[in-house]
C-alpha cells in the first residue's frame, strides 16, 4: 500500500479499497499506522505520500516548468478572446502567461482570483475584477467558500483554468478542497470553458476534483499531450486543440 501511495502521490480512500480488496476499516487502520510512522499524511478523504507529494510547487518555481509549451497554449487561449469580453483568470502559471498577453487589450473585463495575474493587470489594460475570499500563498490565489459572494453574481463569456490533473474519468483534479471549490464555482459560472494544460499535467490525479469532465469544453495543450487521452476527451463531448 505505502508503494501504491507513493507512485500515485495522492489517493482516496476509496481507491485504496478498490486496488486492495479490502474493507474501509483495514485501508483506515493501515493509514494510521503509516501515519504515525512518518510515512504518509493523512488527509481528509485519503492520504498524501510525504516524499512524493502531488502538489503544485512553490509558485515561481513553476513558471520555469514547459515554458516554452506554455507560452504557446497563453498565445493561442489569447486569440479566443474576443472585442467586449467578460473572461475569467484562475490561477496557475499557464494563465499567468495569458494575463502578460492582455496588458494592451482596453476592450475587455477580466474576473480573477489570482494575485498574480492582477499585479500584471493593474497597471493598465482591462477592466479588472478582483475575487474576494480568503488567501491560499501557495497559488497566489484566493479561495474557498468566500468566492461565492462574488462569483455567484455574475456570469462570463469565458473561463481560462488552470490545473494539476487532468485524466479521465476524474476530469480537473487539484490538491486544495478550497481551491477546487472556487475552480469549479468559476467553470459553472462561465458560458465557455477552456481548460490550459501542457502533457505534464495528463494522466495526473491530485486529491480534489475541480471540475466534473462535462464542465470544461475546450482543452488547450501541446503536442506532446497523449494520443489515447485526446481522443477519450473527444469522445466526451470536449474539444481540444494542441498548439
Amino acid at each position: 500500500m505505502l508503494d501504491y501511495i507513493r507512485g500515485r502521490g495522492v489517493v482516496r480512500l476509496a481507491e485504496l479499497e478498490e486496488r486492495f480488496d479490502v474493507s474501509p476499516a483495514t485501508v483506515r487502520r493501515d493509514l494510521a499506522y503509516l501515519d504515525e510512522q512518518g510515512r504518509i499524511q493523512r488527509v481528509h478523504g485519503g492520504a498524501v505520500a510525504l516524499e512524493s507529494r502531488l502538489e503544485e510547487p512553490l509558485f515561481d518555481d513553476k513558471t520555469s516548468i514547459a515554458s516554452r509549451e506554455k507560452r504557446r497554449i497563453a498565445e493561442y487561449a489569447a486569440t479566443q478572446i474576443m472585442h467586449g469580453d467578460t473572461i475569467y483568470l484562475d490561477g496557475g502559471s499557464t494563465v499567468l502567461e495569458l494575463a502578460r498577453l492582455l496588458v494592451n487589450r482596453t476592450d475587455i473585463t477580466v474576473v480573477t482570483n489570482s494575485l498574480r495575474a492582477a499585479i500584471e493587470l493593474s497597471g493598465n489594460g482591462p477592466r479588472l475584477i478582483l475575487v474576494g475570499g480568503e488567501l491560499r500563498r501557495l497559488s497566489q490565489t484566493t479561495i474557498g467558500p468566500l468566492t461565492r459572494y462574488l462569483l455567484q453574481t455574475m456570469r462570463t463569456d469565458k473561463a481560462f483554468m488552470g490545473t494539476m490533473g487532468l485524466s479521465w474519468p476524474e476530469g480537473l483534479t487539484t490538491s486544495d478542497p478550497g481551491e477546487a471549490y472556487t475552480k469549479e464555482l468559476a467553470m459553472h459560472q462561465a458560458l465557455h470553458v477552456f481548460v490550459l494544460a501542457d502533457h505534464q499535467k495528463a494522466g495526473k490525479v491530485a486529491f480534489a476534483r475541480s471540475g466534473e469532465p462535462r464542465t470544461a469544453t475546450t482543452l488547450i495543450t501541446d503536442a506532446k499531450f497523449p494520443v489515447q487521452l485526446v481522443k477519450t476527451l473527444k469522445k466526451n463531448g470536449w474539444g481540444v486543440e494542441k498548439v
